[in-house]
């Protein structure tokens, strides 16, 4: 499993050599085993590295199974380094070489993808889910006491009270008030145990509104829709009724995070927008919240010594004297440089908004 640790491993890793990285698409609908094969070897063509070539054959051909859907792999074969992530969810095919392993697509991957809890609740107990990057990761259920339903009759049966349905006896709204709870704070443990950073509530309306309010204010923001679902669903129906609202829920969250940033650049407070403006804000330590459109790239200028980035090419670095050097991909290095720098990186799929902005742009802490 692809984790935040892992991305931060790759982040940090600097080695003074080239350094191959490899993505490939397995999907089963591009083809078998012997076709990505195939795919591999062409793209490998491009890279004149022969050792690394070599340690990525050997792991398509020894190691991996062909059961996911992409693969990322990271070789720096002097420096006896090699790392491979088999990935439960799409990507495209790309190979490049480095003075840093390519993250940008894991980055991707991460944002959409990662991170999920999941909860099916009902007036008795829930069933947890954690999926992470497209596969289920850890479950869990909790099961309280049965709600016991009794005819209600004289002053009793007064159908006003919270839980909002008529002929429901103090006790039965008693024993859900408590079961609730009880699932509520197990969720809670099993969203902390699991590192979760998004939560979607499958379920009736009325048990989802209860659950919701018994949830901590902390974890009632981090929910980011509800959905309607038996209890008895299968783990990969939840898995994509999960990922279909919380994409939906995600582009909503993206475009209101573009559209505040490009209005605060414009009022200028604390945010940019372009390349130029937001490379500037990283190489100032500024940058919070990096928001870049999927698939941007551009060539710029990076000084190796420092990290400062540039898109006019000049030769030597305005801040430490250091000979600068041709980055391929300039946002890659600003994708890089944010998260090692302690910010958060925001892919938006889609979005005229950042579009128009130039496809990138910052929140700043000043």
């Amino acid at each position: 499993m692809f984790t935040e640790k892992d991305l931060r491993e790759l982040l940090d890793y600097t080695a003074p050599f080239p350094i191959l990285s490899v993505y490939l698409n397995t999907e089963p609908s591009q083809g078998n085993a012997d076709a990505y094969r195939l795919r591999l070897r062409n793209l490998l063509k491009k890279a004149k590295l022969p050792q690394d070539v070599k340690a990525v054959e050997r792991y398509f051909n020894q190691e991996y199974n062909w059961s996911g859907r992409s693969v990322a792999v990271f070789s720096c074969a002097p420096a006896g380094f090699f790392r491979a992530y088999p990935l439960a969810v799409p990507t495209f095919d790309l190979v490049t070489i480095g003075d840093r392993p390519r993250v940008k697509l894991l980055a991707d991957l991460l944002d959409h993808y990662g991170g999920y809890g999941v909860v099916l609740i009902d007036k008795q107990g829930a069933r947890l889910f954690f999926f992470h990057l497209g596969e289920l990761q850890e479950q869990e259920g909790i099961l309280g006491e049965a709600v016991k339903h009794t005819k209600r009759g004289g002053a009793s049966s007064f159908p006003g009270r919270r839980g909002g349905t008529a002929g429901m006896t103090r006790k039965e709204d008693q024993t859900i008030d408590r079961n609730m709870k009880e699932a509520a704070d197990f969720a809670v443990h099993f969203f902390e145990n699991n590192h979760v950073r998004r939560v979607l509530i499958g379920g009736t309306d009325d048990n989802i509104s209860v659950f919701r309010n018994a949830l901590p204010k902390a974890w009632q923001s981090l929910i980011l829709g509800s959905f309607p679902i038996s209890m008895t669903a299968s783990h990969a129906d939840v898995l994509a009724r999960a990922m279909q609202v919380g994409q939906e829920s995600e582009r909503q969250r993206s475009s209101h995070l573009v559209e505040n940033m490009v209005t605060m650049a414009a009022k200028g407070g604390n945010a940019v927008t372009g390349l130029r403006n937001t490379l500037a804000a990283i190489n100032q330590s500024r940058v919070q919240t990096l928001v870049i459109r999927a698939g941007l790239h551009a060539k710029g200028f990076y000084c190796p010594n420092c990290d400062l980035m540039m898109l006019d090419a000049g030769s030597t670095c305005g801040s430490c004297g250091g000979k600068m050097e041709v980055a391929e991909d300039v946002v890659e290095l600003a994708v890089n440089s944010t998260i090692r720098r302690g910010g958060v990186v925001e892919v938006v799929r889609a979005d005229p908004g950042l579009d128009k902005a130039g496809g990138i742009g910052a929140l700043l802490r000043y």
